[in-house]
């Protein structure tokens, strides 16, 4: 099927109306589901022709073997608008199915089962060497279509176990190797906080705080709060020996209008839909995390804050945007790296790893147009990125190219993709009736606060 004949189904498909009958609707989302899966294989057995295609060719051109295909799967993570460290994953499944699954593979190009379940089988199993792995996906056959997902992923663990009980127990000494904490946003100014750790000790810190969850429910003590409320407020207290978090010090990018700041109500501008917003609530922004209401915002930087009350001390740094777009002003540098206030902007403009869809935490300061060709350490030449992100843009073939609010990413297909970064100042650029007279650059620069608070002990 030519890529013309295929664009036009997805066309076809995006414009279909739903059926006319309960019985429709039902047998077309059965056969949808079916489509999405035989969809997941042709994309696997795409993946895989890509990387052998490209490992031929580097061969072909005396690339060490080690670093053969290399940036394949940041391609594939791309072309499938997702983030590098998922297009590796994509792109280990695909090699699983193509090369060692054919039971699994067969399955879900027959529609049977969903990329999710394949994606089980191939999980339990990757410790495995090549001969294991293809025994236990003939194993497991029979099971794909009717055992439900955790039953699936816990027989193919079995099975997998049983082939090699030896090399089962070194594979699960080698993953406590992998422990770790990680943080990532969570809905409505929230974080998720999470550990992974060896199954009886994560196990008992667990049964540690429900235990006493349940002891201060059962005396009165918890204030009418629900267990899990006090288990997540008995981990933040023993973590950090603190009594409560705002007594731990730490510190926190706030980005926010002066409007928001203030709280000056009753200024009107527009949202760009001609709808009339008040500027006093424009949503701050915390760097790496999102959005936050303006009255939480202003709640976090509570004048009365402050050492003797171990609460939070505020430092302002003003910094500024343009009115039309909202994005950081320049700022350059005679140095080679991205450094002091010029790496904070350049952070600070870009939120997260700027290569398209991926949200990474910024790890790198990085030349879009590289140093070696004459790229300059400016602000507008700076790109925020992880570090996969930034090793990944020096294998032959990318190309990166920034402009004052964007980042356009060549791939060595010629394939490209555009990111631009959300404006600092989110939905009102500029200036608004009402607002304070602004002084001589203020006349054509919106202001932006950056506020960095450290969290003290009394």
């Amino acid at each position: 099927m030519e890529l013309a004949e295929l664009t036009a189904w997805v066309a076809r498909l995006g414009a279909m109306d739903p059926a006319t009958s309960e019985v429709g609707n039902v047998s077309r989302i059965r056969v949808l589901e079916e489509l999405k899966a035989v969809c997941a294989a042709a994309q696997a057995r795409e993946a895989v022709a890509l990387h052998d295609s490209r490992r031929e060719a580097d061969a072909a051109r005396g690339v060490p073997a080690a670093q053969r295909g290399r940036g394949v799967a940041a391609e594939i993570a791309l072309a499938r608008r997702d983030s590098p460290a998922r297009g590796s994953r994509h792109l280990g499944l695909a090699r699983a199915l193509v090369d060692e699954m054919p039971h699994t593979m067969a399955a879900l190009r027959a529609g049977a089962i969903s990329e999710w379940r394949a994606t089980l089988v191939a999980r339990e199993t990757g410790w495995l060497p090549v001969e294991g792995r293809v025994r236990v996906d003939e194993l497991i056959a029979p099971r794909l279509t009717v055992a439900g997902d955790q039953a699936l992923a816990a027989e193919a663990k079995a099975f997998a176990q049983a082939w090699d009980p030896a090399e089962a127990v070194r594979h699960l000494r080698r993953a406590e190797g992998e422990r770790r904490v990680s943080i990532r946003p969570a809905p409505d100014t929230m974080v998720y906080l999470t550990a992974l750790v060896p199954m009886v000790p994560g196990i008992a810190a667990w049964a540690a705080l429900d235990r006493d969850a349940k002891s201060l429910i059962g005396t009165g003590e918890a204030g009418g709060r629900g267990r899990g409320q006090v288990m997540a407020a008995l981990l933040v207290t023993r973590l950090t020996g603190q009594a409560t978090a705002g007594a731990v010090p730490v510190e926190v990018h706030l980005v926010m209008t002066d409007m928001s700041l203030l709280g000056n109500a009753g200024s009107v501008g527009t949202d760009g839909d001609g709808g009339d917003v008040d500027p006093a609530q424009t949503p701050a922004w915390v760097v790496g995390h999102g959005p936050i209401p303006a009255a939480a915002a202003r709640d976090l930087l509570d004048p009365a804050h402050d050492e003797a009350s171990g609460r939070a001390r505020v430092w302002l740094r003003r910094l500024f945007t343009d009115p039309e777009s909202g994005q950081l002003v320049a700022m350059d540098s005679r140095r080679r790296l991205f450094d002091g206030q010029l790496r904070r902007m350049v952070v600070l403009r870009d939120d997260t790893c700027r290569t398209p869809w991926c949200d990474a935490p910024i790890r790198h300061g990085d030349h879009a147009d590289p140093h070696r060709d004459g790229g300059d350490t400016t602000f507008v030449n700076g790109s925020g990125l992880c570090e996969r992100c930034n090793h990944g843009k020096e294998t032959p073939g990318w190309r990166h190219h920034a402009g004052p609010d964007r980042l356009t990413v060549t791939t060595p297909t010629g394939h490209t993709y555009t990111t631009t970064g959300p404006p600092l100042v989110r939905g009102l650029a500029g200036r608004t009736p009402g607002s304070p007279e602004p002084s001589t650059i203020e006349t054509r620069l919106a202001e932006i606060v950056d506020f960095h608070y450290h969290r003290r002990a009394g």
